[in-house]
C-alpha cells in the first residue's frame, strides 16, 4: 500500500471540507432536476439528467459518453492512468422515484433544501448524493497519484428494475471490462455502524385484476347480487397472505429458502440494529414482532409478500354508494438467493387461479436475489476504507431491497462486486422528506479516496 501522505486522514479531511460548496452546488443541480423514470411525461427531464450528469464527468477529468438503449440512457464515465493498472467501476443510479403526495413532504421535492447539515430532496440520497460523493473520492485519489483506472456507470432506469441495462452491457461488454464493480446505493444498520450488504433480495412484481361489470351500479339497486371485485380482490389478498403475521400461504412459497448461516447470524447481532430506531427512522408505530433478531431476519433474509396499492371503486370524499366494474391490487413479493422468480410466479398464478378462476395475474418486472462477497482482497479494501473514514468497520448484512444491476454485472462482467453504500435509515429512501447530510458525504470522500489507492494495490491479483 502506499505510503503516500495525501491519502492520510488529515490531507483527506482538508480536502472534504474544501469540497463542500461545490459537492452542494453539484447536489442542487441534481437533485432540481426531476428524473423520475417511471412517468412518461418526465423523459425530457432524464434527458436534461443525462446531458448535466455528462458535463460534470468532462468537468472532473473523465471521458464521457452516452450509451444508448431501448429506454434510457446509461452514462459510461472513464479515467484511464495506467493501461497495465486495475480498473474499478463505480455503479449509481440517477433516476428517482416520483415525488409522492406534496402535503407529505415538509418542502418541494424537487427543490432543493438546506437545512444545517442535511440537504432535502427527491434523489439526495438514493441515489444522486452517494453518487457524487464516490465521484468527489474518485477525482482526489485521482489526482494524487493513485495508480488505478476508474469507470463510473450512472442507470437512469434503476428505479423500474433496470430493463434495459443488461442488453445495453452485453453490448457494450468489451469497453466495459473491469477488475472490480463498487456499488453505492445502500443503506447502513444506523449512522453509528457501516454496513456492507452480504447479498440482496429479489423482488417479482405482479398485479391482481378482477372485472365483473362495465359502469358503476347503484348499491342499492344492485348490491347483494352484483359481484364487488374489490371485495374479492381483498379475498384473494388474505387466501395468499396472513395479513396479521406476514405469512405466506401459498404452497410451495417457501421452498428453496436458505435460512442465515451461523456466520450471517453473528453479523446480524452485531449489527448494532435496534427495534425502537427502526421503528422511529421509518416511522411505523408498531411492527408485527418485537424481537430483534426476528425482525432482522424479517427485513434482511426472509421473503415476503406485499400489497402496494389498491384501485377501483370510489375514492373521493365521503361515500358513493356504488357497486365498482373492476379493481386491482398491485403486489410483489420480495425473494432470498435460490428462489427462482419465475417459478414463484408460476406458484402465484396458480393458486391465484384456484381461488378465483376470474383474477388475472398480470406479471410486474421481476429480479433474481443476490449472494454477495464478503472476502477476498476487494472486500477487504471496501471494509479498511470505511472503517479508515468513518472510525468503524462495517458489518456485513443481508439488504431487503433489489438492485437489478447487480446481477447483471456480476453475469456479463464476470467480476467481483462489493458495496460502499453511505445512506441512513432517516435518509427516507423512497420516503417524503428523503435527505442525506453532510457527515455521510465528508466521510464517502474519504471512504472512496481510500478506496481508490487501495485498489491501486491489487495489481497482478
Amino acid at each position: 500500500m502506499s505510503s503516500n501522505s495525501s491519502f492520510e486522514r488529515p490531507a483527506l479531511e482538508a480536502h472534504s471540507a474544501a469540497s463542500r460548496e461545490r459537492f452542494e452546488d453539484l447536489l442542487r443541480k441534481f437533485v432540481e432536476i426531476p428524473s423520475v423514470s417511471n412517468d412518461p411525461a418526465r423523459k425530457d427531464d432524464i434527458h436534461r439528467m443525462v446531458d448535466l450528469a455528462g458535463s460534470t464527468l468532462i468537468d472532473f477529468g473523465f471521458e464521457s459518453r452516452v450509451l444508448k438503449t431501448k429506454g434510457n440512457p446509461i452514462l459510461h464515465g472513464r479515467r484511464v492512468v495506467d493501461a497495465n493498472a486495475p480498473t474499478v467501476t463505480i455503479y449509481n443510479h440517477l433516476d428517482v422515484q416520483p415525488g409522492g403526495e406534496a402535503s407529505d413532504w415538509k418542502t418541494d421535492p424537487f427543490v432543493f433544501t438546506r437545512d444545517g447539515e442535511r440537504w432535502y430532496g427527491r434523489g439526495a440520497t438514493d441515489d444522486k448524493g452517494p453518487a457524487l460523493t464516490a465521484l468527489f473520492g474518485a477525482r482526489y485519489a485521482l489526482d494524487h497519484g493513485a495508480k488505478v483506472n476508474v469507470s463510473f456507470l450512472w442507470e437512469l432506469e434503476e428505479e423500474i428494475g433496470s430493463p434495459s441495462f443488461e442488453a445495453a452491457v452485453r453490448a457494450e461488454a468489451g469497453a466495459l471490462r473491469t477488475d472490480a464493480v463498487c456499488v453505492s446505493d445502500t443503506i447502513w444498520i444506523s449512522r453509528e455502524r457501516p454496513a456492507c450488504p452480504a447479498g440482496l433480495r429479489g423482488l417479482q412484481g405482479f398485479l391482481l385484476r378482477l372485472e365483473t361489470g362495465a359502469t358503476d351500479q347503484h348499491s342499492g339497486t344492485t348490491g347483494g347480487a352484483a359481484r364487488n371485485p374489490i371485495a374479492e380482490l381483498m379475498g384473494v389478498v388474505c387466501a395468499c397472505l396472513d395479513p396479521k403475521t406476514g405469512k405466506v400461504k401459498i404452497p410451495g412459497f417457501y421452498e428453496g429458502v436458505i435460512p442465515p448461516t451461523k456466520e450471517e447470524i453473528d453479523g446480524f447481532k452485531k449489527s448494532g440494529f435496534s427495534v425502537a430506531a427502526f421503528k422511529k427512522d421509518h416511522k411505523l408505530k408498531s411492527l408485527r414482532v418485537n424481537d430483534r433478531l426476528e425482525v432482522m431476519k424479517r427485513i434482511w433474509a426472509m421473503p415476503t409478500f406485499e400489497v402496494h396499492g389498491v384501485t377501483g371503486g370510489y375514492t373521493g370524499p365521503q361515500i358513493k354508494t356504488i357497486v365498482p366494474p373492476r379493481g386491482e391490487v398491485k403486489c410483489s413479493v420480495r425473494l432470498v438467493p435460490k428462489q427462482d422468480p419465475k417459478k414463484v410466479l408460476g406458484k402465484i398464478q396458480k393458486f391465484v387461479k384456484k381461488v378465483n378462476p376470474d383474477v388475472e395475474v398480470v406479471p410486474v418486472g421481476s429480479l433474481a436475489a443476490y449472494r454477495g462477497v464478503t472476502t477476498g482482497p476487494w472486500a477487504d479494501a471496501v471494509k479498511d476504507s470505511m472503517a479508515f473514514a468513518f472510525g468503524r468497520p462495517p458489518v456485513f448484512v443481508r439488504e431487503g431491497g433489489s438492485i437489478g444491476a447487480v446481477l447483471t454485472m456480476e453475469k456479463v462482467l464476470g467480476c467481483p462486486i462489493v458495496f460502499l453504500g453511505l445512506s441512513l435509515p432517516e435518509h427516507g429512501y423512497h420516503a417524503p422528506n428523503e435527505n442525506y447530510d453532510w457527515g455521510q458525504a465528508r466521510g464517502g470522500m474519504t471512504a472512496f479516496a481510500k478506496f481508490f489507492e487501495q485498489a491501486a494495490s491489487m495489481r497482478g491479483r
